[in-house]
């Protein structure tokens, strides 16, 4: 276990590397220039070539690009990710304050997916051909093909404007105003939900309806056991070793959702911050943000990794 923890560290630390620079070098190679994104038109009729190079050159936008990202990846490994070119302050003090609303929308909407996919799933496999399966089934049909940003956009029409049962905006700490929280977050954290609810229950139904059909499971049938028993102890167990897989995939959906859904909504999250920084050209906010989404993903790997061995002990990780 010890030696293939610290290979898969390796390769994090390496993919970690490729992505920043890939990302590194494709913000760069935008349309623009970021000094003058935060410049007011009359700055920009009245400053001069000089001027602009100056403030290039404090920003070290007039080096190379690969000593621009050695320098990055030098402060990087000390905690520092730099400056905003736009707010002037601190790209990690951004971070720290808009990553725990995307946390927090991400989670609920992990757990429920999970929460509500697997069991239903299961049920859809149970009682294939049933009204259940057919209820089910095109409830996950529908669901994977809606897109969530024009899903969000109905329930802001129909719960927001319409009944005025939701806030359609913002969003507030639950340390704050816990019930406050709880409105604003009841249609986000459904659109996040609604692709990996979905996709988990398709899944989880077709892996069931596998194992249904495996010797071990007839032979279980045949020793008299009750469908509890035989779903809970010998199908369910071996039929998510695939749903684990996916929920490692659920990750990056989410966190590719939250950027469409933190802008729809008005969330002041990593989403949002991401999209910000792109309008404006802010490089070190952009870096700061793909780099730490890309820390959440590879960690979330390699946990679906090490979960596999608790639930298939065939796999052996040497």
């Amino acid at each position: 276990m010890g030696t293939y923890l610290f290979r898969r560290i390796l390769q994090m630390i390496l993919i970690l590397i490729i992505v920043s620079a890939v990302v590194f070098l494709l913000v760069r190679l935008l349309p623009g220039d970021p000094i003058l994104m935060y410049l007011t038109r009359q700055d920009v009729e009245g400053i001069s070539p000089e001027t602009v190079a100056k403030m290039r050159h404090e920003l070290g936008l007039d080096r190379p690009i690969y000593v621009q990202y050695v320098d990055w990846v030098a402060h990087v490994v000390t905690g520092d990710l730099g400056n905003s070119l736009v707010q002037r302050r601190p790209v990690i003090s951004d971070i720290k304050q808009r990553m725990p609303i995307t946390i927090h929308l991400g989670l609920s909407a992990f757990f429920i997916a999970v929460l509500l996919g697997i069991p239903f799933g299961v049920i859809a496999a149970v009682r294939r051909g049933g009204w259940l399966d057919q209820v089910i089934t095109t409830f996950g049909n529908l669901g994977i093909t809606v897109p969530i940003f024009l899903l969000g956009i109905l329930l802001i029409y129909l719960f927001g404007l319409r009944l005025g049962w939701l806030p359609i905006y913002g969003y507030t700490s639950p340390f704050e105003d816990f019930w406050l929280n709880a409105k604003q977050i009841i249609m986000p954290v459904f659109c996040l939900a609604i692709p990996p609810i979905t996709a988990t229950l398709r899944l989880t139904r077709s892996s069931m309806l596998e194992v249904m059909r495996q010797d071990y499971i007839r032979t279980a049938w045949a020793k008299g056991l009750r469908e509890r028993a035989v779903i809970a102890r010998h199908a369910l167990k071996n039929g998510l070793i695939p749903v684990i897989t996916l929920n490692g995939i659920t990750v990056v959906i989410i966190l590719g959702g939250s950027v469409i859904i933190e802008t729809l909504f008005n969330i002041p999250g990593m989403g949002r911050l991401a999209v910000e920084a792109l309008r404006s050209q802010d490089y070190p906010v952009i870096q700061g943000v793909v780099l730490f989404t890309s820390i959440i993903v590879t960690t979330s790997n390699l946990l679906v990794d090490l979960t596999w061995g608790w639930l298939d002990p065939r796999i052996r990780y040497d």
